[in-house]
């Protein structure tokens, strides 16, 4: 930004956990983004009303409290940020940042401080502890002196922290002099009353409106969908969800390409929890023609004043529309629906697989959604680049009608979405092409033409010349073998029904079928020469396969990553502390505690692989050397 400040690494505090991000600072206000994207949290410059700083463990921490009573907090700044951002805020927004003390003696004795919606106790004026009291469920007062505090029970707030805040107990005794009363209303009574005028106490017990009998594929099940004014309840026979609407992130009404049914998304961050499952998406099945009318239990005065223009008394149409409008109306999230692009048969998707799943791929104006399991949201933003692959033409006809596309993140991750239907080529390279998405093996417009023309070609008896070009060079590749644990943690994106032993099965491929990535420059069609056509006409020579080139075991050893280095070091103590987990989860455990750690944690092991790294091109110059004096000049022909 030319007009302000930009920080990374930057953590987001509340109930959600600690999520790390991009914050920016200009003029007009301050920004905070996911990392990956995401949760994203604007705060412009007119509703400001106090902004904080405090020391916490290792960083500096900025809070910001909003008009609707709403306080946000920034952790990750440096000592020397704080000098900087105080002189812009005090500049350009208008405010002067106020230094609170954090109290660490320990101490459960102390007075209680309520600005707005935010309790804070206090202990020898420094700060002990903070809630926001729009968290507050019920409240209750216990005898003449202690009053009950219960929070929201949000099923997305477990699924970042270990430990959330349920409940908490304040003792006023009667002498107390700042909650003043007399002898009907005692001093716990007055502090209690003040709560409720803040706290979420009071708000209709029963549901706004209720969807009975909904078919949900992801957590899979049917379950009673019912919307209250702050959150959500999905009840099923075993499991009970209950999500606060803040963290609803979009919402995504998809139609089945031909099919009776329309898949309705509620993204989440983050996500629910059921069992040591994460589910970021729930993925709802409606039946496309089916009419319902629900009348809202909301009275006309909350229509008009909390709800106006976005909520109707009664809503009446395709349960899908009901639905979708109900929950945008409440939740304020945003709809995706679908893109400009069509398929071969007019739908909205592509029939494709991923990880040995079958299912929908869905091209939308910001990015590729894979529904129905496991559903895979991939942003645009996210995406290096892209790749067309072709199954190898290996004497089945059914092969060449196919073809692959590989999605390859900026993160190292990649999606191979198999099994395309050959006739859909052309519609999903023009939407690809028309996004600017980088294509690595279609870069030129000869080439894409070149490749289309293959991926048409249905004659099976003709000599590929890419294919050809492609298993002369096998022999020079080298070792593709990756750390386990890396592969596990590589695969755990946002799929959260993923199955590992599918993992393993998609990676070996389907039906023994080969694949081939297309070239990135446009290869020369020549003629196969007689020895070779006489090998493809039968010759005994042609059956024998070309045998694969062995690794070489005086190699040098390929350096590790920092991840790998991090595995090696924690993996007993995971195993130690879970001795239950499978050696996939393992996998799984370390990428998440991985994912957690600080840049100043991840340090010492990022520093061990730069060594490494090192020392392997040092010997690989050394190893190259030595081949090079000893290669074979001679013919290598079959």
């Amino acid at each position: 930004m030319t007009d302000g400040h930009q920080f990374n690494g930057i953590l987001l505090g509340g109930r959600g956990g600690t999520n790390p991000g991009q914050f920016r600072l200009n003029s007009g206000g301050l920004q905070w983004k996911k990392q990956g994207g995401g949760k994203e949290i604007i705060v412009n410059k007119s509703e400001i009303v106090s902004l904080t700083w405090m020391k916490v463990p290792r960083a500096y921490q900025l809070g910001v409290r909003r008009k609707d009573g709403v306080f946000c907090k920034f952790i990750g700044f440096k000592e020397q940020d704080v000098g900087t951002l105080n002189s812009f805020i005090q500049k350009n927004i208008g405010a002067t940042p106020e230094e609170k003390q954090l109290s660490i003696s320990g101490h459960n004795w102390g007075a209680v401080d309520i600005d707005g919606n935010m309790l804070t106790f206090m202990v020898s004026n420094k700060q002990a502890f903070e809630v926001s009291l729009a968290d507050v469920s019920q409240t209750q007062l216990q005898g003449k002196t202690d009053v009950y505090l219960e929070f929201h029970v949000d099923d997305t707030t477990g699924a970042n922290e270990k430990d959330s805040l349920m409940d908490v107990s304040f003792h006023i005794p009667t002498s107390n002099t700042q909650f003043v009363g007399d002898e009907d209303r005692p001093p716990a009574q007055v502090f209690l009353d003040k709560i409720k005028q803040f706290a979420d106490v009071g708000s209709s017990e029963e549901p706004v409106v209720t969807f009975e009998g909904i078919s949900i594929l992801t957590p899979r099940g049917r379950y009673s969908i019912e919307l209250y004014m702050s959150f959500l309840r999905i009840q099923g026979q075993a499991n009970d969800f209950k999500i606060q609407y803040t963290s609803v992130v979009r919402l995504f009404l998809l139609p089945k390409s031909n099919q009776p049914h329309t898949f309705v998304v509620i993204t989440l961050d983050p996500p629910i929890r059921k069992g040591q499952t994460l589910y970021p998406h729930i993925v709802i099945q409606f039946e496309t023609e089916a009419v319902v009318e629900r009348e809202l239990t909301l009275s006309e005065e909350q229509l008009t004043s909390k709800y106006k223009d976005r909520l109707e008394p009664t809503y009446k149409g395709l349960i899908h529309e009901v639905f979708t409008k109900i929950l945008r109306g409440l939740s304020g999230s945003k709809v995706t629906r679908p893109s400009s692009f069509r398929s071969a048969q007019d739908g909205y998707a592509v029939k494709s697989s991923l990880k040995a799943e079958d299912g929908l791929l869905y091209p939308l104006e910001k990015g590729f959604f894979f529904l129905p399991k496991p559903p895979t949201l991939i942003l645009h933003d996210e995406i290096d680049y892209m790749e067309f692959e072709r199954h190898g033409a290996g004497g089945s006809s059914v092969s060449s009608h196919y073809f692959d596309l590989l999605v390859r993140l900026k993160s190292e991750q990649e999606h191979l979405f198999r099994n395309i239907q050959r006739n859909e080529y052309h519609s999903l390279f023009n939407f690809i092409s028309a996004k600017g998405l980088k294509i690595l093996n279609l870069g030129e417009v000869q080439t894409a033409a070149g490749v289309a023309a293959v991926l048409q070609n249905t004659d099976d008896s003709t000599v590929d010349p890419y294919l050809e070009d492609i298993k002369n060079q096998a022999g020079d590749d080298e070792s593709d073998e990756e750390d386990e644990d890396f592969v596990a943690e590589k695969d755990d994106s946002g799929s959260p029904t993923d199955d590992s032993d599918e993992e393993h099965s998609d990676a070996s491929g389907s039906g023994g079928e080969k694949k081939e990535k297309m070239p990135k420059k446009e290869a020369t069609v020549t003629k196969p020469s007689s020895s070779k056509r006489k090998a493809k006409d039968g010759d005994e020579g042609g059956s024998k396969k070309r045998p694969k080139k062995k690794k070489d075991p005086n190699a040098p050893k390929r350096g590790m990553s920092g991840f790998m280095f991090f595995s090696n070091a924690e993996r007993e103590n995971i195993k130690k502390s879970n001795p239950g987990l499978s050696f996939t989860e393992v996998g799984k455990a370390l990428g998440e505690k991985w994912k957690k750690m600080s840049a100043e944690e991840k340090e010492p092991f990022e520093t061990m692989a730069k060594a490494d790294s090192k020392r392997y091109k040092e010997q690989m110059a050394g190893y190259k050397s030595g081949a090079a004096a000893t290669v074979n000049s001679g013919n290598d022909s079959d």
